[in-house]
């Protein structure tokens, strides 16, 4: 039931506010009880990790040294620019909609601060399962912030379209699944993922894309409004595009170390350098001459994930720049041609297109990873092959041993995998990822109808002030609906 059909009518229309209002109560202390049944989680799961606790006395002496772990400034640096990217990043990337800022920046923030600390009990349990202790780290923080970023990859692709309490119950859904499938990724197919491309990218796009699927299906999309994007609003979003785009050899490299972070920063870089000329390139020839805001916006980053996976292998400078070069094109034409095919003829309706920047651009990572599975050698790597590859490592025998004694035994026996084979397992982590991302996305796009999830209506979708009390920004001159700037002094 939509507003404009109650509002003839006084009495069905007030009684809609009332339930309107209602829902929102109950959202409230939904969100209150959610945070305290994190609370009991954090309770029954974690303590500090060794290096975080006052009882390990190896930190007191460290202390009364001034000395410090060599780990602890790179960790914490690579942390804070990953922090930056999912709360500023994603925020403002999303803030391209006209009349849907303030939802976007600040749903943004409410969603990722209940969604890191129910990441953190994931990743929490997946290592207990593993055999691990489940501690409170800057290494666990750090994963957390991974792996927040898939559900607000999905929450791009139904953008306006939800309410806060959706989004809140779909990325906790998310969230287990992601945590699912990369236990199958990482632990029984041992694929390599450097930067999370597979892992991360292609399953929050497909997630999002699916449970999108599921909203065309319960109503047609069409077009809106105020689906569009203003000259301000345009601005705020490329704040974070440049956020995004300096940060993101961060991201691709914070779950390395050595020369294999050196090398993830140095491919992200060349990469997301050759996304961000293709893409300008791309948009001009497609767009009259002219550069198009959304491409530049999105489309520019992709390089980013599309190296994402081979992010700490040996590329070479070209592989880099080709593979990053190759995912700007695509991504730009997708935003022109794909997506408004994909609304038309599959009724998903993709508001920030994350298929074009995460969904094809990750995929292409994925087949660049098992490209570069196949070339790696030990004439390439050295005995740093079995380091980044570990399933090559041979099970026993003789040259297990030899690569024992030359690594100073920090090995561990491995599955004495082919090139050939480390491909395969790549690629099958890529179309499992894909699998589950679909369908588990399809399943929580049906639950996401419950009504204790609310809904909004045809009317309230891309708008502020279905979620937030907005001060007056029109007046009305004659008959004339004129907008105005709201000062900043009642911030």
């Amino acid at each position: 039931m939509s507003w404009r059909a109650c509002k003839p009518n006084g009495r069905p229309a007030s009684r809609l506010l009332r339930n309107l209002r209602d829902y929102a109560l109950m959202h409230a202390v939904v969100l209150l009880a959610t945070e305290g049944m994190l609370m009991c989680g954090f309770i029954v799961m974690f303590e500090y990790a060794p290096e975080a606790n006052a009882t390990n006395r190896a930190n007191i002496y460290a202390t009364s040294l001034n000395g410090r772990s060599g780990k602890l400034p790179i960790t914490y640096a690579l942390y804070q620019d990953v922090h930056v990217m999912i709360w500023v990043g994603f925020g403002y990337l999303m803030t391209f909609l006209k009349r849907y800022g303030q939802s976007a920046a600040g749903l943004t923030f409410l969603v990722a601060a209940v969604l890191v600390q129910v990441a953190l009990i994931c990743n929490g349990v997946t290592d207990t399962l593993t055999g691990a202790k489940a501690y409170l780290s800057l290494e666990s923080l750090l994963g957390a912030d991974v792996a927040v970023a898939a559900p607000l990859i999905s929450m791009g692709a139904v953008l306006g379209k939800t309410t806060y309490m959706q989004l809140i119950f779909m990325g906790i859904a998310e969230l287990i699944m992601f945590n699912v499938n990369k236990y199958v990724g990482e632990h029984l197919f041992m694929a390599v993922d450097a930067g999370d491309s597979m892992f991360v990218h292609v399953f929050g796009a497909y997630f999002g894309l699916a449970v999108s699927y599921v909203f065309g299906t319960k109503r047609e999309p069409k077009e809106h409004e105020l689906e569009g994007a203003s000259y301000q609003s345009d601005i705020f979003a490329m704040i974070g595009t440049l956020f995004l785009w300096l940060f993101w050899p961060s991201f691709n490299s914070a779950g390395l170390t050595g020369d294999d972070q050196q090398r993830a920063i140095i491919n992200t870089l060349l990469s997301i350098s050759a996304s961000c000329v293709t893409a300008f390139a791309v948009s001009a020839l497609v767009s009259n001459g002219k550069f198009n805001m959304v491409h530049v916006q999105n489309s520019t980053l992709a390089g980013g994930v599309a190296i994402g996976t081979a992010a700490g292998m040996m590329c070479g400078g070209v592989g880099a720049l080709a593979v990053g070069a190759v995912s700007g094109i695509i991504s730009v034409l997708g935003y022109k041609y794909l997506t408004p095919m994909i609304q038309k003829h599959m009724r998903i309706h993709d508001t920030c297109g994350v298929h074009n920047l995460h969904g094809m651009p990750g995929v292409l990572a994925g087949l660049f990873g098992a490209l570069m599975a196949v070339i790696a050698t030990e004439a390439v790597y050295d005995y740093s092959l079995y380091d980044i590859f570990p399933a090559r490592t041979p099970s026993a025998g003789q040259k297990f041993a030899e690569l024992r004694d030359n690594m100073r035994g920090e090995i561990s026996p491995g599955y004495d995998r082919t090139a050939y084979q480390q491909a395969g397992f790549q690629l099958l982590a890529l179309v499992v990822t894909l699998g589950i991302s679909i369908v588990s996305g399809l399943i929580t796009g049906h639950l996401m109808h419950v009504p204790a999830c609310g809904s909004i209506t045809e009317e309230e979708k891309f708008d502020d002030k279905a979620v937030w009390d907005l001060e007056e920004e029109t007046f009305t001159s004659g008959n004339k609906r004129t907008d105005t700037q709201i000062p900043m002094g009642h911030m």
